[in-house]
């Protein structure tokens, strides 16, 4: 599977429904089980290199602020929120992590207090599989390596949350008033 079937799929997930990522994994999961298993397997490795991409301090800071926090799993489900947004606003994130902050959801959660998590996303390409042959999804012989966290900081300290990630620190440090 090339990097654009992997996103147009989860653009045909995205397609009605309002935009709410358990939908979003159901669909996709529904569309992805009519494909042939190499496809599931195809998606299932390019998943990974997504989500290793995406394996960035910078960007578990941002979950950490947006969401009061973020266990490693909490990230990984995080990650799984965030592919179900679609390509544009996951690659700009990836980039860049405080222009979440532009998001009119997450501009909204510095109120709401609402978090963004999104397991079943994570789920899609073994459920498919699973779905598609009742069998489970073989494991990757081609691992994608995962990079190396050497640059944590202390998500607590808001000075160097309002250093790193302004504009999300303008929201969630100090939230604004209703």
């Amino acid at each position: 599977m090339r990097t654009d079937d992997f996103w147009q799929l989860i653009d045909r997930a995205r397609e009605g429904g309002g935009g709410e990522p358990d939908a979003i994994a159901a669909r996709a999961v529904a569309l992805l089980a009519e494909r042939d298993p190499e496809d599931i397997v195809g998606y299932a490795h390019h998943q990974r290199r997504v989500l290793a991409a995406s394996y960035r301090v910078d960007l578990w800071g941002a979950a950490y602020l947006i969401n009061g926090g973020a266990s490693d799993d909490g990230f990984e489900y995080f990650r799984g929120w965030l592919m179900a947004q679609g390509r544009a606003v996951f690659a700009g994130a990836v980039a860049d992590p405080d222009s979440l902050a532009e998001l009119p959801r997450v501009r909204a959660a510095a109120l709401s207090g609402e978090e963004f998590e999104c397991e079943d996303m994570l789920a899609v390409p073994w459920e498919a599989y699973r779905k598609a042959t009742a069998a489970e999804l073989p494991a990757d012989r081609d691992p994608v390596p995962v990079p190396d966290l050497n640059d944590f900081w202390d998500f607590d300290d808001e000075e160097e949350a309002r250093r790193r990630l302004p504009r999300l620190a303008a929201l969630f440090v100090e939230p604004p008033e209703e």
